[in-house]
This record gives structure tokens, C-alpha cells and sequence, in this order.
């Protein structure tokens, strides 16, 4: 695997997360030791907290067929962090168009989703410190031949994936032209791939590599190749919320001990 389409390395989240707890609504700077950071974890005493999910972005978040409960690296990690913040977390699932307007009108308390940073949603949420970063890719089913330069190119070949993402804005970016099929989730996107409704969808590597393991899809998809890179990943709160400075205190704390390199490992964040 190219290393363009690796996640940053532990040092590089460490020190990410390791963040001094600021009132911006941009990543907190490093602070300068884990153990004060993870002694000083705040008590919310029992406070429940609603925490927005999709249940459509695999490993993040979905459904599991066989116990029909959420599952994923959103559900691990949030019911690690309120227990050590001392909170009780009810998980929500939500559409993802409009989730940010939502967001800001404080419907949810933390949105847990695979969420790209950017300035413009910066405007209207507060992100915690950034926990992992992706690359752009392009999902295909394993018959395809063409490369995504050749796609590009190629008049006949539909591209798809979801609407209102940084994934949509890198598709239209990169297959400057061409119509892009936006869907409801990624999921409907993966099934109209399937289907042969389109060629290729535009996900991020994560995301991807979730549903390649899923064995409903074993042997049926592959990645195309890499569109773009170094996308933060983030947990998104209303603007203002305490509970952004609260949480980063717990994922600080997770780092130095080596919770969060087990639950990457588990959930495929990281080799």
C-alpha cells in the first residue's frame, strides 16, 4: 500500500491530542505533558450527553445485521470517553444533510461521524483536537480497469458518493466536468456501485477499506487509486460547548495510555 494512503503516524496524533484545552473553535496547540493532561480529566457527573451518528459509515458507525445495535469506532470511543469523564451517553442517529445547521442550533451535543475539519465548518462548530487523518480515494468494483485519471477522462464513466461532504467537494474537484451522482449515504452510494449504476464512488480510505471488509462485500470491491490527501478527522460540537475542552481531556488521557492505539487497531484507523 502506497504510504500516501497511510494514516499519520501514532507520534503525530499524540502530539495532536496531547492539546492544551483553548476557546477557538480550531485545534488546541500541544501541551506539554501527557500526565497532567490525563490527571486532570474533568467529572460530569452523570450528565447525559446525545451523541449524533449516521449509522452508515463503516468502521465509524452502523448497524450490525445480526444484533441490529450500532457499532464501530464512534461507539467504542465515545463510551470510553464519557466513562472517564463520568457521563452517560445516548447515541442518535442522524441524517447526515443538515447535520451541521443542527449542530449549531444545539439539537445533538457531539457529533461522532467521521467528520472532516474544515474553516467553513469551523464557522458554525467547534471541532475537538483532530484524531486521525485520510486520504481521498476512489472505491471500485474489482473488475474496473480504468485508473481515476482514466475515469476523468473517460465520458462514460459516473462517479459517485455523498452529498454535502468534503468527499462530494473532492469529487467535483478532481473530475472537474463530470456530472457526480451525490447520494443520501454512502451506503446507497456502495450499493449503486454494486449494481453497476455507477463506476467508482469518492470516500475516504477509512471509510472505504470498511466496506471492502464487510463480508457481504468480500471480493467484489477494491481501491482505484488516491484523488486526495491529508483530511483531519474530528468530533464536532455546538459552538461555545464545554464539552469540546472536556472531551479532548479524555482523548489526551487515551493516547498516553495506549486506549486509542488499541481501539485504531481494532476499528482499522491504523496498521
Amino acid at each position: 500500500m502506497k504510504k500516501l494512503f497511510l494514516l499519520m503516524s501514532f507520534v503525530v496524533i499524540a502530539s495532536m491530542l496531547l492539546a492544551a484545552c483553548g476557546t477557538a473553535a480550531t485545534p488546541a496547540p500541544a501541551a506539554e505533558s501527557a500526565p497532567a493532561a490525563a490527571n486532570a480529566l474533568p467529572d460530569l457527573a452523570g450528565k447525559k450527553v446525545v451523541v449524533a451518528v449516521e449509522n452508515a459509515y463503516p468502521p465509524f458507525n452502523n448497524i450490525d445485521a445480526t444484533t441490529n445495535k450500532g457499532v464501530g469506532w464512534d461507539y467504542d470511543t465515545v463510551t470510553e470517553i464519557c466513562k472517564r469523564l463520568n457521563c452517560v451517553v445516548e447515541f442518535k442517529q442522524a441524517a447526515w444533510d443538515g447535520i451541521f445547521p443542527a449542530m449549531q442550533a444545539g439539537e445533538y451535543d457531539w457529533l461522532a461521524d467521521g467528520v472532516t475539519y474544515t474553516d467553513e465548518r469551523a464557522k458554525i462548530v467547534d471541532f475537538s483536537t483532530p484524531y486521525v487523518t485520510v486520504s481521498q480515494v476512489v472505491l471500485t468494483r474489482t473488475d474496473e480497469t480504468r485508473t481515476p485519471e482514466q475515469m476523468k477522462a473517460d465520458a462514460a464513466a459516473k462517479i459517485g458518493t455523498q452529498i454535502g461532504t468534503t468527499n462530494e467537494i473532492a469529487a467535483k474537484k478532481y473530475f472537474e466536468g463530470k456530472q457526480i451522482q451525490s447520494f443520501e449515504d454512502f451506503g446507497a452510494s456502495v450499493l449503486a456501485l454494486l449494481a453497476n449504476d455507477i463506476d467508482g464512488v469518492v470516500i475516504d480510505y477509512i471509510s472505504a477499506q470498511g466496506y471492502m471488509n464487510d463480508p457481504a462485500n468480500a471480493g467484489k470491491l477494491k481501491l482505484g487509486g488516491e484523488i486526495a490527501t491529508g483530511e483531519q478527522l474530528a468530533f464536532a460540537f455546538p459552538p461555545k460547548s464545554a464539552l469540546r475542552d472536556q472531551v479532548n481531556a479524555a482523548l489526551a488521557a487515551m493516547v498516553a495510555d495506549g486506549t486509542m492505539t488499541t481501539l485504531n487497531k481494532k476499528w482499522g484507523l491504523s496498521k
